[in-house]
């Protein structure tokens, strides 16, 4: 059956599910919906993720969204994925689970709104709000210091000490990596004293290169024009 993978590489899950996808030589065609322009609101893919969020997949006939189920069903659906990524032992497969239960409550709700309210929402063409970013701020460092206490001890180099990533560590580490949009000062106050974060991210980093940094591509170019944007700024008022 044919996959196709609907995304938006702006899209922290999204990433997750095309990084999977290649690092795993999964054939896929990939199926660009741009948020900015509204897309994922056309009748075309509505009928694919009733929802209108990406990502979503289609397999064959089967239509499937949100990224940790679709995480799951390409770890079973495709047999050359390794063991690691979705484990059969089902105490191991439900401790991925819970993380990754654990996260849209907790990681996801203070990454994105922190990094919308400091960087990106003024190219959306919505305002910027210190408030909402304060708040969210708190719960990305208690996330982030949770992640650290629970399931990275000691020098454990994946999630729940494990020896090579998981679908929960790829799927946490790309909402991690929104980060690199944001001012260095906010970056540096967010993520160094979380050196066990840095060091996993590394370590996810290297596991499913060159494919991490591919994907994550269109995020450094957001980065770099952000950076041009505000030394642009400054200039103009000297």
């Amino acid at each position: 059956m044919a996959l196709k993978v609907y995304v938006d590489r702006m899209s922290q899950p999204s990433r997750a599910i095309l990084i999977f996808c290649k690092v795993n030589n999964i054939d896929f065609e990939e199926v660009t919906i741009v948020l900015a322009k509204g897309q994922h609101r056309s009748p075309e893919f509505i009928e694919i993720n009733p929802m209108g969020q990406v990502p979503a997949i289609a397999h064959g006939k089967n239509k499937l969204f949100e990224s940790h189920s679709i995480l799951r069903y390409l770890a079973c659906a495709f047999p050359g994925v390794p063991d690691h990524w979705y484990p059969a032992d089902l105490f191991n497969r439900a401790e991925i689970d819970s993380i990754l239960d654990w996260h849209h409550s907790n990681l996801r709700r203070g990454a994105a709104p922190f990094v919308l309210n400091t960087a990106l929402a003024p190219a959306l063409g919505l305002p910027l709000n210190p408030q909402a970013a304060k708040e969210a701020e708190k719960l990305l460092d208690s996330s982030l210091s949770r992640i650290e206490d629970l399931w990275l001890k000691g020098n454990a180099k994946f999630l729940l000490g494990n020896s090579r990533p998981s679908i929960a560590d790829l799927s946490l580490v790309c909402e991690i990596m929104q980060l690199e949009v944001v001012d260095e000062m906010a970056h540096a106050r967010i993520l160094q004293p979380h050196q066990k974060i840095l060091t996993w991210i590394n370590n996810v980093r290297s596991a499913t290169n060159p494919h991490f940094e591919e994907i994550h591509g269109i995020v450094y170019k957001v980065k770099a024009r952000l950076r041009d944007n505000l030394a642009a700024s400054k200039a103009n008022q000297a």
